[in-house]
């Protein structure tokens, strides 16, 4: 199946939409292909406020319809207790959500930007997802990250080099307790990073200590940023460590 057959068969759909590298290309997919959609953004804890900025932004220049749902995911216990399959209880709570209004707005059919290349052996946030029934067009379709990228490079969408950012609940160890102070520290850190021109690292949290993971080949100059790094992350952590083992 291609892309476009499947928007042939779901000319109605409603697209789960993150502002990432997968769902912008699918939204713009489904703009192209003529089908009557809309995209849903979930505002949460978990999301930093670049994302919802590029979604906006993307949203407007493929000009497919978007909705912005605010969601608590922090009033769910499971949620909070940060258990190793935390993602299957965050998903059930965002994805349930966008269903409701979806359907209220006329959309039956949900689908999501989980792509060829994504790894359902550990990755309990898509048990959720095929529980209730969410189709993912581009895993569906063979289409790999790689290929993804390649296509939005050629479509002119900025989000083609996007690198992945996973939600900023993955920056803390599983079992410790989420909170949102924690992870607006995580926000702010990070985005102290990127004003600095890091683009493609983590920031995790141990306790109250901070972990920094990045590419072998900005170790360097991290390194010659040290100062102001750590000045910046010990107002919030009281340690600061470097992982010496290259950032995937």
């Amino acid at each position: 199946m291609t892309i476009e057959e499947f928007f042939k068969e779901n000319n109605k759909i409603a697209i789960a939409f993150s502002g990432g590298v997968d769902s912008s290309y699918l939204i713009y997919e489904a703009g192209k292909c003529g089908a009557d959609v809309k995209a849903y953004y979930v505002k949460a804890q978990f999301q930093p406020e670049f994302e919802l900025e590029d979604a906006v932004k993307l949203a407007k220049e493929v000009n497919v319809a978007m909705e912005i749902i605010n969601v608590d995911v922090l009033k769910d216990e499971k949620v909070v207790q940060n258990p190793p399959n935390r993602c299957y209880y965050c998903k059930n709570a965002i994805f349930s959500t966008i269903i409701k209004k979806a359907k209220e707005d006329g959309y039956d059919v949900i689908a999501d930007g989980t792509n060829a290349s994504d790894d359902a052996g550990d990755r309990p946030g898509m048990k959720a997802l095929a529980e209730m029934k969410v189709l993912s067009p581009l895993k569906m379709c063979g289409l790999t990250k790689d290929e993804i990228r390649r296509r939005s490079k050629e479509a002119g969408l900025f989000t083609w080099d996007k690198p992945a950012y996973a939600c900023l609940a993955t920056r803390i160890k599983t079992g410790q307790k989420i909170d949102e102070s924690t992870l607006k520290k995580v926000e702010e850190c990070e985005g102290f990073m990127m004003n600095l021109g890091f683009s493609d690292f983590r920031i995790r949290v141990f306790d109250n200590s901070a972990k920094i993971q990045i590419r072998e080949d900005d170790l360097s100059r991290l390194l010659s940023e040290r100062t102001v790094v750590i000045n910046k992350l010990k107002k919030h952590f009281d340690d600061v460590f470097l992982d010496l083992g290259n950032f995937r």
